[in-house]
Parts: structure tokens; sequence; C-alpha cells
């Protein structure tokens, strides 16, 4: 629960009232449907359907679907970007190697021709209230919405290692599938930590399909089961122990790992799993999280603990990139549709 009281009209917009008094569904229509022609989607221009957090790839797609599905929309997009280093992104079919920018401008450019959708860069502090009428403070103004969706991605912390925060998004990365195709055949390392070791040697021998030139690089924080470093010997993938004292680089580019003991390790990209927090709006909310810190959703509803808050993306897995982000906020703006149909169809105003 977000706030306090009951249903009267500090939770129950006017509006809302005013069209369930009336009795004849055309005047019920006439009043929800002001404006633009081509948008009768059940609100007066004083509620939004869906209020979505974060303009990336998930945000974006979202709105894309609510639109067509005639809700209005309120996307709100601000703060530093997470991949607003990385060169291209890739996977996204018919949007293969297309800079971040880019793809923002032209989602936001398909956006224009749904008048029910708005864009905003503008930061959401807060949200109370409660499902059907949430209070969303946006750039300091409240605006009242059904749904919250948060597409919000996460914040990746640096690893505290000279060199590691210069280069990353250019010599450092996290996904072989974002950008290994580029750096194929090269010489790669894997800074992995103590909280990598479930995912460690899956990750390191997928990698090997990528190059025939690949070391781990433990840090000296902890051992590998003796299981595992067989797979990785028998892979052909080297292990170094030794602590890491700093990233190598020649102006931009990436060209080793210095140990502690002075020893160099040639390299020429590496990956990373650094740890990753969420928006403090997440945690202001007081949302349920896991053990990872990702956001609990309902598998197929895409709903969080809080009823009537929704969660797509990057901040709910870590299975991250751009198309699985677009997919799962899709997944979210068709379930978030179908259930405010529901809910107008109970109510008798559609």
């Amino acid at each position: 629960m977000l706030g306090s009281g009951t249903r009267t009209s500090a939770r129950e917009p006017e509006f809302q009232r005013r069209i369930e008094s009336l009795a004849d569904p055309a005047e019920r229509r006439a009043l929800r449907c002001p404006g633009d022609p081509r948008y009768n989607g059940g609100v007066t221009d004083e509620l939004y359907d869906v209020i979505i957090v974060g303009g990336g790839p998930g945000g974006l797609s979202a709105a894309l679907a609510l639109g067509r599905a005639r809700r209005r929309v309120l996307l709100c997009d601000a703060g530093p970007r997470r991949n607003a280093l990385a060169e291209h992104l890739h996977n996204f079919v018919t949007r293969d190697g297309t800079t971040p920018e880019e793809f923002r401008r032209i989602g936001r450019e398909q956006l224009v021709q749904y008048a029910n959708v708005s864009v905003r860069d503008a930061d959401v502090a807060a949200v109370t209230g409660e499902r059907g009428a949430f209070h969303v403070v946006v750039a300091g103004e409240t605006v009242v919405a059904r749904r919250v969706l948060l597409c919000a991605g996460m914040i990746d912390e640096m690893l505290a290692i000279d060199g590691f925060r210069e280069l990353w998004g250019h010599g450092i990365f996290q996904c072989p599938y974002c950008h290994g195709w580029e750096v194929q055949d090269r010489r790669w390392g894997y800074l992995a930590r103590a909280a990598d070791t479930s995912h460690l040697v899956p990750f390191a021998v997928m990698a090997r399909g990528w190059t025939r030139d690949m070391v781990v690089f433990t840090g000296g924080a902890f051992e590998l089961p003796e299981a595992g470093a067989g797979q990785l010997t028998a892979a052909g993938i080297r292990v170094v122990a030794a602590p890491v004292a700093r990233i190598v680089a020649e102006g931009s580019r990436l060209v080793g790992v210095e140990l502690a003991s002075g020893e160099r390790v040639a390299c020429d990209v590496l990956f990373a799993h650094p740890p990753q927090r969420q928006v403090a709006l997440v945690y202001a909310l007081g949302l349920a999280l896991g053990e990872d810190g990702m956001v609990q959703v309902d598998p197929m509803r895409r709903e969080t603990s809080i009823p009537g808050i929704y969660a797509a993306g990057d901040l709910t897995t870590r299975m991250q990139g751009a198309v699985l982000a677009a997919a799962a906020s899709v997944q979210a703006a068709a379930m978030i549709n179908a259930e405010l149909t529901m809910d107008l169809a109970a109510r008798g105003l559609l």
C-alpha cells in the first residue's frame, strides 16, 4: 500500500465519478472521448491510463503497444542512460548496429503519430496512491494514472580497479552477444568476482565460441571448485588467480591486465559483470526484490508486489539486452491493457 484513506475524492478522481454517474452510455462515451477523434480509449485529459518510467527500448516498446491499444500514455524519460557509452545496439532485428541515440530518436519519432501518447524528458520523483489512482510526481507536477509501468533499467557500479571506469563500454563489456562479433578471435579476458561463481564456468566456456584466446581472472578473491577448474582447462581457458592491480590502456584501447606482481597479461577485450543497483524510485516504492536484487514480478503479468505497478526489462532479470527488454515490456503492456479493458467493462464504461 502506497497511500492511506478511503475511496473518497482523495482516492477516486472527480471526473471518474462524474463519468460513472451518467446513465446514458452515449453521454459517458462523449465525456470520456474529448479532443483527438482518433482516440477514444476511455479517459479524459485529467487521467493517464499508464505512466511509463524509463524511455529506453523497453519503455518505448511499451508506449507503442499501449498507444496502438488506444490507451492514454505518459512516457517519462530522464537521468543517465545505461547504454550511453555503447557505440551500437545489436541483436535487434532491423536495428542491428544502430546507435542507442538513433534507436531512441526513431522510437520517439514513431510515437508521434499516436496523439494519445505523450513523451516527457522528466524525472519521476515519487508514486503514491493505489491501483486505479496512482499519484505520480513528474518534474514537480502531480499527475494521476490507473497503472504504472517501470522500465527504468539498472545502474552498473564500477569495479574498484584502476582503469576500469575509463574503459567501460569501450574495451570492457558485459555481453558477448552484444559485442562479441566485433572483437572475435582477439585476446579475451573475464574479470570474475566471487558473486559470479554460479555462472563463471558456463560464461567463460560460451565465450570460447568467439575466440580461441580466453583467460579468466579471479583476482585471488576466491577459489574455483576442482570440477569447474577442470572444465575450463578442458576448454582451453587459462585461469589467473593473482590479484589484479589495474587495467592497462594505450589511449582508449585496452592492451592488458596488470597483476599485483607487476606481470602484465595481454588482453584486447575484457568482460565483467559488476554489481548493479536499482534506481532510487524502486527502493522508495518498497517493491519486493529477489536475492539477486532484481524486482520480483509475476512471470506472465509482469506485475510487482504492489498491485497496479508493473516492471519489465533489465530491472527484473540478469538476462539483459535491448530486444529482451522490449519483448518483456510489450508483454507487460498487453497485460495492462487487458486488465484495464476488463475493469472498464465491469464498470459498464466501454
